[in-house]
């Protein structure tokens, strides 16, 4: 089973429920998991309950929703992989210095402890400033894996990072024999 953990990078949201479809195609049995925000949040790229109800259309499964839920995903709930898409700067920074605050913060604790791989889909306005120490710790990290990654307006956002969403399913068959699928630095096209 793979653990799919939303967090509130809106703009982003369209897509990674595309991803998720073409998980759950490729036969994945797939666990949602979102953050207070991206359960919460109505904004102008759509209602949070919109979402809520097409990824547990998508899943079969109630989304994991809460720190409680997400705690025994380890020893109770056993993960194959869990992908993090979209991962916001906010939760990589979080994760970076091992802070655990909700559901997606504790899903990745908890697959972290249980030495099982994890696959960030990260989407972040500064993760090439203010966050840059956090992506540089991360990629460190035993058992993470990125998404090849890209600036996605150089010029307008030079510090702007976002993945190449369409490869989460490649970065997955790779994180699965843990292996960071390469190159990690992507252009836009």
């Amino acid at each position: 089973m793979i653990g799919f953990a939303m967090c509130g990078s809106f703009c982003n949201f369209k897509t990674c429920v595309q991803q998720l479809e073409e998980l759950i195609k490729a036969g994945y049995e797939v666990l949602p998991i979102m953050s207070y925000n991206a359960y919460n949040t109505d904004t102008k790229f759509g209602k949070a309950e919109d979402y809520i109800q097409r990824v547990e259309q998508l899943c079969g499964k109630k989304i994991i929703k809460e720190i409680k839920e997400a705690e025994p995903i380890g020893p109770n709930i056993k993960l194959d992989c869990l992908c993090v898409c979209p991962c916001t700067g906010n939760t990589l920074a979080k994760l970076s210095c091992g802070i655990c605050d909700t559901p997606v913060t504790m899903a990745v604790k908890a697959q972290l402890r249980n030495e099982r791989p994890v696959v960030i889909a990260l989407a972040s306005n500064d993760v090439l400033s203010l966050n840059a120490h956090s992506l540089g710790s991360m990629l460190s990290r035993k058992n993470v894996f990125f998404v090849p990654l890209c600036q996605d307006d150089h010029v307008k956002k030079p510090s702007s990072a976002v993945c190449r969403f369409e490869l989460l399913q490649d970065t997955l068959k790779c994180a699965l024999n843990k292996q960071q699928i390469q190159p990690v630095l992507h252009s836009l096209t």
